[in-house]
């Protein structure tokens, strides 16, 4: 029984967006982290502002579920005070085979309720994959990039959950074996604010405050060589690169693409699906990838000088697609095919509008949220386009996260 009003037992009844899980307390909906379904806890209300949810921490697990595990990190387990665990591993108490069918869910739910998905289609039953190197593994030892961050003693480590509170630690397992032996933890850093440790195809650098001294990093995907400045982006997990440029490679329709069309590779950082295109159909094809920080752009234009028909243009996406939609340029690109791997908030309404006035033949998009890729799809249906497949990893094993690679092609009936 609760002790106290603010001490509730509670029966979790399903998983929700980003990382936490749903329980009903006296008719009102509560939002519990460090449980899963099917599962009694008993809770501490921290958040009841809202009419229409409250937020809770778990306190002490009453009845388990058996996909409950240890937890892969003991600096996040549930024998923490909750103010105290880590963040960053917030499904490291589920087994991996649970966590990639909730995970599924949240993507077959989030389709189906912001995407205007029927909840029979075939893609909403799609099945999160792992990587080949995690198919049998323990889902550890993965990120080869770790941004920790220093309290005001100086004390190195990751931020609590749901605060900036730095919490010390002793280890971390999801990151690569080079990388937890680089990260200085234990060490005192006084003055310093974060410390990012970043493992290349060549080594592993320590950068304080953003400062990671001069030159570059590579990174190789099959036979072609990436550069970039060390702290710019760069898939996290040791094989995501390779996973989702099989995974683009293999959602573009061969019959749908047109080599001398103007294509588009936008959100396109150093110009990794760029050159996927460029390896799968050719170094003769044209192709134009925009993004918005001008050293990643300046990377592209050398990633991709063996591709005779690439350009690299420095601009933000909505207004490089808002600027070629107009009457006479929009014709151009009906057989051309689009990439687009957006930020985490997803393309928006504004960029997918003025990228259905173009009307190309096929979209790729590489989505890393599964309700901003809801809520694209449901802007891409209302504009005459078909999501025709979709594919899911598991990218960020013992994390809600989860990466989609989804095709969209054109209704016969489309036009600009």
């Amino acid at each position: 029984m609760a002790d106290t009003p603010d001490i509730v037992d509670l029966t979790i009844t399903n998983v929700a967006h980003g990382g936490i899980f749903v329980a009903r307390h006296e008719g009102r909906v509560i939002f519990v982290p460090d449980t899963m379904p099917g599962e009694v806890v008993r809770a501490r209300l921290v958040d009841t502002r809202k009419k229409s949810f409250w937020r809770a921490e778990t306190l002490e697990v009453l009845e388990a579920s058996p996909d409950r595990v240890e937890h892969i990190w003991s600096a996040a387990s549930i024998d923490r005070e909750p103010g105290d665990r880590a963040g960053g591993a917030e499904f490291g108490h589920i087994a991996l085979p649970a966590q990639r069918r909730l995970k599924g869910e949240v993507l077959s739910d989030a389709l189906v309720r912001f995407g205007g998905l029927e909840t029979g289609d075939p893609v909403t039953r799609t099945v999160v994959q792992p990587t080949p190197g995690d198919a049998s593994g323990d889902g550890l030892g993965w990120r080869t990039r770790v941004t920790l961050h220093v309290d005001g003693d100086g004390r190195v480590g990751p931020f609590a959950v749901r605060s900036h509170r730095v919490i010390p630690v002793d280890d971390l397992p999801l990151a690569t074996a080079a990388v937890a032996e680089a990260a200085p933890l234990g060490d005192v850093l006084s003055g310093s604010e974060t410390v990012d440790v970043v493992q290349s195809e060549d080594a592993v650098l320590v950068a304080v405050d953003g400062v990671a001294g001069g030159g570059t990093v590579r990174e190789r995907v099959g036979d072609r060589v990436y550069t970039l400045d060390p702290l710019g982006f760069w898939q996290v997990h040791r094989e995501a690169a390779d996973v989702l440029s099989e995974a683009v490679a293999g959602a573009v329709d061969p019959d749908r693409f047109d080599p001398s069309a103007p294509n588009l590779d936008l959100y396109g950082g150093v110009g990794l699906f760029a050159g996927t295109l460029a390896d799968r159909f050719g170094r003769g094809i044209r192709i134009t990838t925009v993004e918005a920080e001008a050293s990643a752009t300046d990377h592209a234009a050398e990633n991709l000088a063996d591709v005779l028909g690439a350009r690299a243009v420095t601009a933000r996406v909505d207004r490089f697609v808002r600027g070629i939609g107009d009457e006479t340029g929009a014709e151009r690109y009906r057989d051309a095919t689009v990439v687009l791997d957006p930020p985490r908030s997803g393309a928006g309404t504004a960029v997918v509008r003025s990228l259905t006035t173009l009307a190309p033949a096929q979209i790729v998009y590489v989505a890393c949220d599964p309700v901003a890729l809801a809520r694209d799809t449901r802007t891409l249906r209302e504009d005459g386009y078909e999501l025709t497949a979709l594919r899911a990893f598991d990218l960020f094993p013992h994390t809600h996260h989860v990466e989609a690679v989804a095709t969209f092609v054109r209704a016969g009936n489309v036009r600009p």
